[in-house]
């Protein structure tokens, strides 16, 4: 079964003339009256009775015009889905995102499904490590992860986050950077699981080290919503991301701390080998974000 010879046959059949018909195809009149010759030939019937006043299809036409238009619009449609395919116009993401990239992820998922509204986006919340394996196998697309990386996978920076403190709205704070330490000490601590934010847990641990802080552990939370809320209820103190501020409860203030070993870039991973044209459409979007600072400034 040719296409071409029944998407021939639908517009002589919907065009006044050949020649009107042959037009629209963008091929010659002799062309168009070999294809349909053609179809004729493998059909073993005519299709148009031809006269001095044009053609017309015949009974066993007129019969088959209607499986025959069916058949061209839905190939009409699979081309168009393919092409909107191979653009990445439709399709498949999933996207992970973690603690760092709260504000960042779901902000560059939203742009990508303003610009591409057919493709199906799923976003996923864990960690960087769990993301860097999930990426690796293909059961992500792209992840929102800590920077630098061991995987060899290529990356693109997104936006710098900072540890932050995270105390009742209520509680004073560190007159500056040298009360720091003895705040810090003087306030019992609520902190994430490390199976949950290993990534977290380990700069907090180099802050804690670096600055000589010993603060006291008093509860641990598997989610940092979780974290707080203890906060809120008075329970602690806690370190987090500065990007924590967009899930921080009203009663709770966050006060990022300026040292260096509290500071970490964000950025983008993917799989090289199988980039989809979805994912190189979202990366090619994310560095216009990133060069236009619309996502560092989260």
């Amino acid at each position: 079964m040719e296409l071409r010879l029944y998407r021939a046959f639908v517009s002589v059949a919907d065009a006044p003339s050949f020649s009107s018909a042959a037009s629209a195809l963008s091929i010659t009149q002799p062309a168009l009256t070999k294809q349909i010759q053609q179809l004729e030939r493998q059909i073993g019937t005519a299709l148009f009775t031809r006269g001095r006043h044009g053609s017309r299809l015949t009974d066993a036409g007129a019969q088959l015009l209607d499986d025959a238009r069916e058949l061209v619009e839905r190939a009409e449609r699979l081309e168009s889905r393919t092409r909107r395919m191979a653009t990445g116009e439709v399709g498949r993401l999933a996207v992970g995102f973690g603690l760092s990239s709260i504000l960042t992820a779901p902000r560059a998922v939203a742009g990508f499904r303003e610009r591409y509204p057919r493709v199906s986006v799923s976003l996923e919340d864990m960690s960087s490590a769990a993301q860097l394996q999930h990426v690796g196998s293909g059961a992500l697309d792209v992840g929102f992860v800590r920077l630098p990386i061991s995987a060899p996978l290529p990356s693109i920076p997104v936006h710098e986050d900072t540890l932050a403190i995270a105390h009742p709205s209520e509680w004073d704070t560190p007159a500056d950077d040298r009360e720091l330490v003895p705040w810090l000490e003087r306030h019992p601590l609520v902190q994430l699981t490390q199976e949950r934010g290993p990534g977290l847990s380990q700069q907090v641990r180099e802050f804690l080290t670096e600055s000589g802080a010993r603060p006291t552990v008093v509860q641990g939370a598997r989610d940092i919503q979780t974290v707080l809320a203890l906060v809120a209820a008075r329970i602690g103190v806690a370190i987090v991301p500065a990007s924590a501020r967009a899930i921080a409860p009203p009663s709770v203030r966050l006060m990022p701390i300026d040292r260096p070993s509290a500071r970490w870039r964000v950025g983008v991973v993917w799989l090289p080998a199988r980039p989809t044209p979805p994912v190189l459409n979202f990366l090619d979007m994310l560095s216009q974000l990133t060069t236009s600072d619309d996502l560092r400034s989260t």
